[in-house]
């Protein structure tokens, strides 16, 4: 059974949907004014590998992944200019033409790291009918307030019905002694409430007409209508970084209290940081590299290019709570093991049946599974990934033999594991995606060491070495077997 560690309660829980057989995801998704970088690929990543084993399992999902496009602001409180609006104010663009350039860019990077598309990909911008209406209800509940045209959760007030900061583990009083003051709080009551609909100023681009002003919602208010709307008062899971553990998922938890008299989330998940040299990666402290950086080896803390699937299999070589800090000795790491996953990959689909077996495959399976269940435990599958491939390796060696059932059984589990759950496309050489993209290139290959092989036939050492050593110059790794040459990328 699949146990998840749930953020609320600090233990790890059997999984059980409120729906049998169904199960309702949401995920914070980005706010579109900037390119994605690491930091986004690892909630999309993570998540992406728990909506697949979901499926897997059998289970109908449906996995929400919203857009922020209005309401987040500079300082993630309730100061500063909404960043869309402030990207676009700079580039003299419409809020929305930058939304939408950094939107395709952003849904092109995932496609490149192979991240399934969620169910349904709302935007804030297009919910403010569905959020001004649950403002209403808070506002009729009692736990929210009106002053000069904005609207605000009045904290003080519900932390004495309920608990707020039973997300993060802060505490109320610790709260009001640390929170400093911001410009516009004076409309508040305490330091420590919240925006649910703020009172545009005249030169704030975005706004919306509302009951209580011209204006436009709070940012944790998006998320609370959004998850009510497509996934019910109640529903199983609701993803994102640790980051947004306070102020974000903690606003949504009281919105939700107060708008339902009920939690909408069964079990709260957080994935850990990218960090570099210690500190967060993240647009706020500027340190980050973006992901079309990674890609082309831009950027000048890189010292080469690293394909989609490196990266992807980075993140997935540390357990989704876990902080990984980034390095090019890292990746390069993450590259090299990739290689030897692919390669592995590779000869696999190759190897020839024998009568009977001298390995044993038994347990791989459920070995890969125990870890999944685990909560999701994704460098304990690779680690099995590996066992598998040391048999692999010895049978296509001639050190080992395999029955064809067995065989079988290696091309599932790493079907299966590496390419459906954990989504690492397999690729024979770096940045091609598919085998049919391929198929020339290796028919090239087959040509060229074909000529090699009648070089040797015919005593033509010369030759021989030299397509050997220059196949060497451009990557290649040329090694000879009994049954014939075989070709690897370094």
């Amino acid at each position: 059974m699949l146990n998840i560690y749930n953020t609320l309660t600090r233990t790890k829980q059997p999984f059980k949907p409120i729906h049998e057989g169904r199960v309702g995801m949401y995920v914070c998704g980005p706010t579109v004014y900037g390119d994605g970088h690491l930091g986004h690929a690892r909630p999309a990543i993570t998540f992406d590998v728990l909506f697949r084993y979901l499926s897997h399992l059998g289970y109908k999902v449906r996995y929400v992944r919203n857009i922020t496009d209005v309401g987040h602001l500079e300082h993630d409180a309730d100061d500063g200019e909404d960043k869309i609006a402030k990207k676009a104010r700079l580039e003299q663009l419409e809020p929305m033409e930058v939304v939408q350039h950094y939107l395709t860019r952003y849904h092109k990077a995932m496609e490149a790291l192979n991240v399934l598309p969620p169910s349904i990909e709302p935007h804030a911008s297009g919910h403010i009918i569905e959020q001004i209406e649950y403002v209403k209800r808070i506002l009729d509940s009692g736990y929210a307030y009106i002053s000069d045209g904005s609207v605000y959760f009045d904290v003080p007030k519900y932390n004495r019905d309920h608990r707020y900061g039973k997300l993060s583990g802060r505490n109320i009083d610790e709260l009001l002694a640390t929170t400093r003051t911001l410009d516009g709080q004076e409309q508040k009551r305490n330091p420590a409430d919240f925006a649910l609909w703020k009172k545009a100023s005249p030169e704030h681009i975005m706004h919306w007409p509302s009951p209580w002003s011209e204006g436009f919602p709070g940012w944790h208010l998006e998320c609370s209508a959004m998850g009510e709307k497509y996934l019910g008062e109640t529903f199983d899971i609701h993803g994102g970084g640790m980051d947004l553990m306070f102020p974000h998922h903690e606003c949504e938890i009281a919105q939700s209290m107060a708008h339902n008299g009920q939690e909408a989330v069964n079990y709260w998940m957080h994935n850990n940081m990218i960090t570099i040299n210690g500190k967060k990666m993240g647009k706020s402290l500027g340190n980050f590299i973006t992901l079309d950086e990674f890609f082309s080896g831009s950027h000048p803390l890189l010292t080469q290019p690293y394909s989609p699937m490196t990266i992807r299999f980075f993140i997935l070589q540390a357990h989704y709570r876990g902080t990984v800090d980034f390095s090019n000795e890292a990746l390069q790491a993450s590259e090299k093991a990739l290689g030897r996953i692919q390669e592995g990959y590779r000869r696999l689909q190759e190897l020839t049946p024998s009568e009977s077996s001298t390995i044993d495959v038994k347990g791989i399976r459920e070995k890969c599974y125990e870890a999944l269940d685990d909560d999701m435990n994704t460098p304990v599958v690779i680690a099995h990934l590996f066992d598998a491939l040391r048999l692999v390796n010895s049978v296509k060696d001639g050190k080992a033999t395999a029955t064809q059932e067995d065989i079988d059984e290696l091309k599932s589990v790493f079907d299966t594991f590496l390419v459906d759950i954990l989504g690492i496309r397999p690729e024979i050489v770096g940045g091609a995606d598919n085998a049919d993209a391929m198929k020339p290139f290796e028919k090239a290959m087959e040509l060229i060491l074909d000529i090699r092989a009648k070089a040797k036939g015919a005593k033509d050492w010369t030759t021989s070495d030299l397509i050997r050593d220059r196949l060497a110059e451009a990557g290649f790794v040329i090694k000879d077997t009994k049954d014939g040459a075989e070709w690897s990328v370094k």
